[in-house]
């Protein structure tokens, strides 16, 4: 190892790794990663694929309880938290040092801050970049005043559960929040949500209802409108992933106190700029994924990554810079029961720009294949399109709707219109076909 590189990365989650491996590639030179924590970062082991390891169980188990001619079955507790253990590596990073390596990209473990002119401090070791230096160190849980003294759980403590509170408060009405409740509820937990004003308040209204309506049945309370003015905890103990962190926890909530054997707080996430020191920004130095402010999502930051590394290889070899559209919609995921997937504009955010915006929207079991997935769909489906009828926007909620996002996603950045869409012929009977009964909304 050395201490001089074209270009330096501070953290080696996701976004770190992308820019990196963009910007070596093929190209004969040389990156360096930055990492205190485990690389690979939050989206491997505390977000993205143990949440998701813990929610499929908990999906697959109430579908079999609405499907004919399949047994009901439930949740093995000790089974969907071990499937959760071996998608995590069990916390260890040998396998991402190892694909660090075969990239030929060196790791540098420690807390790294930007101390200088393209130079990093780690430890008592001064890295320089002949080129740029790139911070991709993500973003913090956003804890309230009121909650920091009680120790709450985070999303690590959520995702990471090895002792299932019986009585869990959660603090926040996001995907985060909605999500926790979903795979803690079947663990056992008697959950109860206290959200400021709505759920999933950044969404389509109707995929917000639908999540809720879901959540009571699962025995989730969900209480709107309220915020926890007060929190104490006596005698709060160590922060040991995954359990509580102390005694029962009271909550102050609109003049009632409320007792909890744990709280999480799901209040969003801030982004993690301490390595940057303050003031302007220089030319070689960039911030990228969660810690530029852009949307808190692994797909969304990679694909920044992948821009920028791209870029910044171009520039280190003296080449022309790839063109970098504006305006890339973000689509997403919530994982809950059911699936919520959104790309791009809402309805309310389209009219603010185009009045003659319009929605097009449909019963998610208007398609065959959709209704055929579960003997009770329930799930709507909405595509928003702006003046000339291009597609500016969907959201779609029912059974396994994810697998329908990226053609939505397609559309819009291509500038379809729903004339040019008629011709995209869905096959019988899948889900898609849901895009057909959309299409025939125009015509109405």
């Amino acid at each position: 190892m050395t201490d001089s590189y074209d270009l330096i990365v501070l953290g080696a989650g996701p976004v770190g790794e992308n820019v990196a491996q963009y910007f070596v590639r093929g190209a004969g030179l040389t990156a360096a990663l930055v990492e205190a924590e485990l690389i690979g970062g939050e989206c491997s082991y505390y977000a993205c694929m143990p949440s998701k390891a813990l929610l499929r169980p908990v999906n697959v188990a109430a579908l079999t309880h609405d499907l004919r001619g399949v047994v009901p079955t439930s949740i093995d507790n000790a089974g969907v938290l071990a499937r959760r253990d071996y998608w995590v590596s069990h916390y260890d990073d040998s396998g991402q040092a190892s694909w660090a390596a075969s990239a030929g990209i060196d790791v540098v473990r420690g807390v790294g801050r930007v101390s200088g002119e393209r130079q990093v401090q780690v430890g008592d070791r001064t890295l320089t970049a002949r080129h740029a230096v790139v911070v991709a160190t993500g973003s913090r849980p956003a804890i309230p005043a009121e909650l920091a003294g009680v120790r709450p759980w985070t999303n690590r403590d959520a995702t990471g559960v090895v002792e299932v509170p019986a009585r869990l408060a959660i603090v926040g009405g996001g995907v985060v929040a909605c999500e926790a409740a979903t795979w803690m509820a079947a663990l056992g937990s008697r959950v109860t949500m206290l959200v400021r004003h709505r759920l999933l308040d950044r969404l389509e209204p109707f995929a917000a209802e639908l999540v809720g309506e879901a959540l009571v049945r699962a025995g989730v309370e969900v209480r709107l409108g309220v915020s926890v003015d007060a929190a104490d905890r006596p005698g709060a103990g160590d922060r040991q992933l995954g359990r509580p962190h102390g005694g029962p926890v009271r909550l102050s909530v609109a003049g009632e106190v409320l007792e909890f054997d744990e709280v999480l707080v799901a209040a969003g996430r801030v982004p993690d700029t301490s390595a940057v020191p303050s003031g302007d920004r220089p030319g070689w130095l960039h911030l990228v994924g969660d810690a530029s402010g852009e949307p808190a999502l692994t797909h969304w930051g990679k694909y920044r990554a992948r821009q920028l590394g791209t870029r910044l290889r171009a520039e280190a070899l003296g080449r022309p810079v790839p063109d970098q559209p504006d305006g890339v919609p973000v689509p997403q995921v919530i994982f809950t029961d059911p699936e919520v997937a959104t790309v791009g504009a809402t309805l309310a955010q389209a009219l603010a720009d185009d009045p003659a915006a319009r929605a097009l929207e449909v019963s998610i079991d208007s398609a065959s294949g959709a209704a055929l997935l579960v003997d009770h769909p329930r799930g709507s489906a909405r595509l928003v399109v702006g003046g000339g009828d291009r597609v500016l926007g969907a959201t779609f909620v029912g059974t396994d709707v994810a697998e329908l996002l990226h053609a939505a996603t397609v559309a819009i950045v291509g500038g379809l219109t729903l004339q040019q869409l008629w011709h995209a012929v869905p096959s019988y009977p899948t889900a898609s076909e849901v895009w057909l009964r959309l299409l025939e909304q125009s015509l109405e």
